[in-house]
This record gives C-alpha cells, sequence and structure tokens, in this order.
C-alpha cells in the first residue's frame, strides 16, 4: 500500500462507488455503510496529519527562510 494523499483520495471515491453500487440492499447496505463510516474516520485523521505536516512546514519555511522540498508524506 502506498501512502499519499492521492491515493486516499482514490480510495475514498472507490468507497462512493460502492454505496451507489444498486444491488446494495438489507445487510449488505448496512455493513457498507458501517465500511465508509471507518474509512471516513481514519481519513479524518490521516487529512488532521497532514495538516499538521503541512503547518510544520510552513512554519519552519517562514523561520528559517529556506527552501525546502514538500514532505514525503504530502506527495500526491
Amino acid at each position: 500500500m502506498r501512502n499519499t494523499l492521492g491515493d486516499l483520495n482514490n480510495h475514498l471515491f472507490m468507497q462512493i462507488e460502492r454505496l451507489n453500487e444498486e444491488e446494495l440492499n438489507g445487510e449488505q447496505l448496512l455493513e457498507e455503510l458501517k465500511r465508509s463510516k471507518a474509512i471516513a474516520d481514519v481519513a479524518g485523521k490521516i487529512i488532521e496529519n497532514g495538516k499538521l505536516v503541512l503547518d510544520s512546514q510552513k512554519f519552519m519555511d517562514e523561520r528559517a527562510n529556506t527552501k525546502s522540498s514538500v514532505p514525503k508524506m504530502l506527495e500526491g
């Protein structure tokens, strides 16, 4: 598994596609909804962490006035 925000975005769209499947109903739909909630919760934490890394990088760039690359975790 790769670990980029681009990959996270792809996973979120795949989950939307699974939820949109017409044949999902009853227990299958409930299970998919539970999966979606879990994915959304984890995605939210990943995004929060990415924002923290980005904010830290911005702070360092402003303070040190240096040119630096994007943190590896934020590459998409």
